[in-house]
């Protein structure tokens, strides 16, 4: 069984999300091209800013098609659906995806385009948190290029300049194993109960994983903090932690199925994909998104600037934010970002869109220099408030 575990840093959810976007930091160097079928200039795949620089879709099929392979990593098969994503894109394209470190953070994701600059091994696309979508932007890293649904992403939800937009996302929730607690927590206040002793987990560290990020800034939320303070959320686990009821072992499928992590926190497209995949096998998950703390995010989608496969790179993105790919991650349980405008023309998938967990209240969602200041505060005093 394979984990979700270090994932991504903070980031923002639904439509109503405002974010400050960037100034660009440098495009890559347009690279002499071909001509396409309508008479206009066509520029090589690592130069394209559209699909219409490569001279429309169906060139940059054939183009992807030639390169053969897309390298993609921190992809966890079991994480909001992209098992069935990439064999969806395997299949429809007949290009091989090779997928590396699933269990990766996006702070990995970031050190392995460094690391492997120039080399065919190196990641081409990357899924990050905001926070790291964002540094990675400011590093120039990544190629600008806007998607065909381009238009249709909220501004707030994506970088002015192409670098960087978000996919999908979802709610901070509480996943509980009823089979064992016979009285499930639904608020962060339930967790302080002495009767959740050495069962209440979360998916990862909160310093490399965006799950737990997000589980602590729910955490401050619920405890009179805010987006410029996550200090009481830090202080929350910090209690929990000497209660006993916060044991610092990273949940993933595999401790859930074996009920070494009885109480979750973590998104509620996992959670809810929890319920789905052992429901069979003696656990019965129980869902629920706190009241007293609602937080929501999104994840980022980004293309290494100088990607081994760059046409395949693009063809990944088209894919993602096709009627196709957007259903494909509501099927998987999570909000994908055209979700608002694919309910109104009746191109979601209306079963897969019902069976999303409930949440209640309005989420808010914080500015880009509250989530720096928050990860800043995290990197400070995280270790030894669990110690």
């Amino acid at each position: 069984m394979l984990s979700s575990s270090a994932r991504r840093g903070a980031a923002v959810l639904l439509s109503a999300a405002v974010l400050t976007t960037l100034s660009a930091c440098g495009a890559a160097p347009d690279q002499a091209g071909g001509t396409a079928a309508d008479g206009k200039s066509k520029k090589q795949p690592g130069a394209a800013t559209s699909v219409a620089d490569l001279g429309g879709m169906d060139a940059l099929v054939a183009a992807a098609q030639k390169e053969g392979r897309l390298n993609v990593i921190a992809l966890p098969p079991d994480w909001a659906n992209y098992g069935e994503i990439i064999k969806a894109f395997e299949a429809k394209y007949k290009i091989k995806v090779s997928s590396e470190n699933p269990d990766a953070s996006s702070s990995d994701e970031i050190a392995a385009v460094k690391s492997r600059k120039g080399q065919k091994r190196a990641p081409d696309v990357m899924d990050l948190g905001i926070a790291f979508a964002r540094s990675g932007a400011d590093e120039n890293l990544f190629a600008p290029y806007r998607v065909a649904a381009w238009d249709k992403i909220p501004a707030g939800q994506k970088d002015a300049d192409g670098r960087w937009y978000n996919d999908y996302g979802g709610y901070v929730s509480i996943g509980c194993d009823a089979a064992k607690i016979p009285n499930c927590p639904a608020t962060f206040a339930d967790l302080l109960k002495p009767e959740y002793q050495g069962k209440v987990a979360l998916n990862g560290n909160p310093t490399k994983s965006g799950s737990a990020f997000g589980g602590v800034y729910a955490a401050a939320l619920a405890n009179k903090g805010s987006f410029a303070d996550i200090q009481p959320g830090i202080d929350f686990f910090g209690q929990l932690r000497k209660s006993g009821n916060f044991i610092p072992v990273e949940s993933t499928p595999a401790t859930v199925e074996k009920g070494e992590t009885p109480i979750s926190i973590d998104w509620d497209y996992l959670n809810a994909g929890y319920a789905e995949q052992f429901k069979d096998k003696g656990v019965d998950w129980k869902v629920a998104v706190p009241t007293d703390g609602v937080y929501a995010q999104y994840y980022s989608q980004a293309i290494n600037k100088e990607a081994p496969t760059p046409a395949a790179a693009r063809l990944w993105m088209e894919f993602l934010y096709s009627t196709e790919g957007q259903n494909l991650w509501l099927k998987g349980h999570a909000r994908p970002v055209l979700l608002p405008v694919m309910t109104q023309d009746g191109t979601a998938d209306k079963d897969a869109a019902a069976k999303l967990p409930q949440t209640q209240g309005t989420p808010a969602f914080p500015a880009s220099p509250e989530l720096d200041k928050a990860k800043a505060t995290l990197a400070e005093k995280w270790d030894k408030a669990l110690s």
